[in-house]
């Protein structure tokens, strides 16, 4: 056995006299570390050091969706309100060693591509290109969203990874910057570079923040059947007669005034929930089951399906639960709204 230190005994002597006198034990822990908003777990092993920035990725709902025209390209012009929520996946970001001329990449949910197709490999990649920064990273993706759930998972991921790597680089982009470049990864991602509320035109990615966003904390509920859609065959299946006609801009101003507490139920409207419907009538059957839920204030689907999100919480939690908790084919998430402040990242709630 080695021989105490002095120090280990003087510490000794106190822990013993400390737990004599008060019958209580002293736990001495390591510090955390803190970059930006998230963790840093720091390990050392050897004289070696590395640092994994451990990021949260949030979801999305459209409080409201209106589709506006089908332009020349292919593509539709949109115009709707971004919510960002607690419940999302998890990511980790290690950077590598000077001599890395890849990046690294795995996720834990099958069916995720590890290929250069992945959202947070092009994220690492469009980050470098334009800060002509050479430095790769290991992305571990710890995913709960599902994929064609509505909700943005795949571009909360893409957004996220950009924001962790211009950490770890040192912040050589600003959010501005940030922001202008993520639109050339899809249509989405620029809105997790929000505050948390936006109203987004264009494909998505022509983003206002709303500034300050509507308070975190209000409660919903997400279901999310295990019915996959793809937005192109939503697309395909829509009727442009039957858009609505409201003006997007009064809805935003109706939102901003009143609060998603104090709107009218009729501000809540999807123009894709019909051709959703129509291709998977067992959407809209969730969706009347429930509108029928005590508690809940407003029921709609997110973006393009198949995830039905509930607003308010059920008066009822356990005969909630019976009901569709424990339904197979189902998946059931309790969350909140969720907001950033400038500077930091978003936090799980």
């Amino acid at each position: 056995m080695k021989a105490l230190s002095k120090i280990q005994l003087l510490l000794s002597i106190l822990f013993l006299a400390n737990k004599a006198s008060t019958g209580f034990t002293v736990q001495i822990t390591k510090p955390s570390f803190r970059l930006g908003a998230s963790s840093v777990a720091e390990s050392t092993e050897e004289s070696t050091s590395a640092s994994t920035l451990t990021l949260f990725s949030p979801c999305k709902i459209n409080l409201f969706l209106r589709i506006i025209r089908k332009r020349e390209d292919g593509f539709h012009d949109l115009a709707s309100l971004f919510q960002a929520v607690g419940f999302g996946d998890t990511l980790e970001l290690t950077p590598l060693g000077d001599d890395a001329s890849q990046d690294e990449f795995e996720c834990n949910m099958p069916g995720v591509p590890l290929d250069s197709s992945n959202l947070v490999l092009r994220a690492l990649e469009l980050m470098r290109e334009k800060t002509n920064t050479k430095k790769y990273f290991k992305a571990n993706l710890i995913k709960q969203v599902p994929a064609q759930a509505g909700l943005g998972g795949g571009s909360a991921n893409a957004a996220t990874a950009m924001y962790g790597a211009n950490e770890l680089m040192g912040n050589p982009a600003t959010l501005e910057q940030m922001v202008e470049w993520s639109g050339d990864l899809g249509s989405d991602i620029t809105f997790f570079l929000s505050r948390g509320t936006a109203y987004c035109t264009g494909r998505g990615e022509i983003m206002t923040s709303i500034d300050p966003p509507l308070p975190a904390g209000t409660k919903l509920t997400i279901c999310k059947p295990d019915i996959g859609l793809s937005t192109p065959s939503v697309f395909k299946a829509l009727n442009y007669d039957l858009l609505s006609t409201q003006d997007p801009e009064q809805l935003l101003d109706e939102f901003i005034q009143k609060g998603v507490d104090g709107v009218d139920e009729a501000a809540f409207i999807n123009d894709l929930e019909p051709p959703a419907f129509s291709v998977v009538p067992e959407l809209a059957a969730l969706k009347e089951e429930l509108q029928k839920v005590e508690g809940f204030t407003c029921v709609m689907m997110s973006g393009s399906g198949t995830s039905i999100f509930c607003l308010g919480e059920p008066k009822d939690l356990d005969a909630f639960h019976a009901e569709f908790g424990k339904r197979e084919g189902l998946s059931v998430f309790s969350t909140e709204f969720i907001n950033r402040e400038d500077g930091v990242w978003f936090e799980r709630p």
